[in-house]
């Protein structure tokens, strides 16, 4: 028996890269469909995973075939709801290190509020952020200080911040650095730069990096096509479109404050053990917010999620 990490995922075939370094593209056992997973795809990449060989008799230069018979225990993943089957959900990527969120001030805005959704999701998921704070080379002095104040925001929740600028080769050093030897995933929306941080970083990508966004746009994203590409200084990168828009599925209210640090330490001293902190007498959180002591930004985006988490149970 073998065992290989999954590194492209095409629906029904999938490659995978062996402890020995070779690439193998194998099929599932079929009763990995009717297991105990709530998926349309019980395979995704990232995933580790025990194969088998296939037999090529009659023809030593045929390329190995493989048979993918179990999957290792995932540390997490990540899940899209599938396009076609409400009930069931995508995975689009499993064992993911860290992810990180591309922001910039303008060129295009990302508002805080897409910025604690993701943070929020990545949080469930369980797989550290960092923000990075691009096209710093671009903004006016009021920019800039807008900018710093978000740095300062997020840096005391606890989640790392990096400036960068692809044009002046700012930043680009340390995010090598933290990429290193790292399963990573980079979102944000369109015109952030992301492309452009992934070819600076890995020059190699860049054709690939072209094709495969504009494969995804065409495809409307009604299937994932993920892959992921070695970093020729240690470590991976997963390319899908469905990152970008990875959602909360099947979360209690009661649990969406779990995924907001600052919320969450300040649980216990609810009066309340099930406080929403919208409404309800001797809230720790409502407190905190009047006292400056969690940003206004962060407790909107809170009641947001929670808005619209009873909006897809209604």
């Amino acid at each position: 028996m073998n065992k290989g990490i999954v590194i492209k995922s095409t629906g029904s075939w999938y490659t995978v890269k062996a402890e020995s370094g070779q690439h193998v593209d194998c099929k599932i056992k079929g009763n990995f469909r009717i297991k105990d997973i709530k998926s349309t795809n019980p395979v995704a990449v990232g995933d580790q995973v025990l194969f088998r060989l296939d037999e090529q008799q009659g023809n030593e230069n045929a390329k190995a075939v493989g048979l993918i018979t179990e999957i290792c225990d995932r540390k997490n993943y990540i899940v899209r709801k599938s396009p076609n089957l409400s009930k069931q959900s995508h995975i689009i990527a499993a064992n993911i290190d860290q992810a990180f969120l591309v922001v910039t001030i303008n060129y295009p805005v990302t508002t805080t509020t897409f910025i604690d959704r993701f943070l929020a999701s990545a949080e469930a998921y369980r797989i550290p952020c960092t923000l990075i704070f691009n096209k710093i080379d671009r903004y006016n002095k009021e920019q800039t200080n807008q900018m710093d104040a978000l740095i300062e925001l997020y840096s005391a929740i606890g989640y790392r911040c990096l400036k960068t600028s692809t044009r002046k080769n700012i930043g680009l050093d340390n995010l090598k650095q933290w990429m290193t030897g790292k399963v990573n995933v980079f979102s944000g929306h369109s015109g952030v730069g992301k492309s452009t941080i992934i070819n600076k970083i890995e020059p190699s990508l860049n054709l690939k990096t072209k094709e495969i966004s504009e494969y995804h746009l065409s495809g409307q994203h009604t299937t994932t096509f993920s892959e992921m590409f070695e970093l020729h200084f240690g470590g991976y990168i997963i390319d899908t479109p469905g990152i970008k828009g990875f959602g909360m599925l099947d979360m209690d209210k009661y649990e969406i404050g779990h995924y907001f640090p600052e919320i969450f330490k300040r649980l216990e001293k609810c009066q309340y053990n099930n406080c929403t902190h919208t409404h309800e007498p001797g809230c720790e959180v409502k407190k905190a917010v009047v006292e400056n002591e969690i940003a206004e930004s962060r407790y909107y985006s809170y009641l947001g999620l929670l808005e619209s988490d009873q909006k897809y149970r209604n």
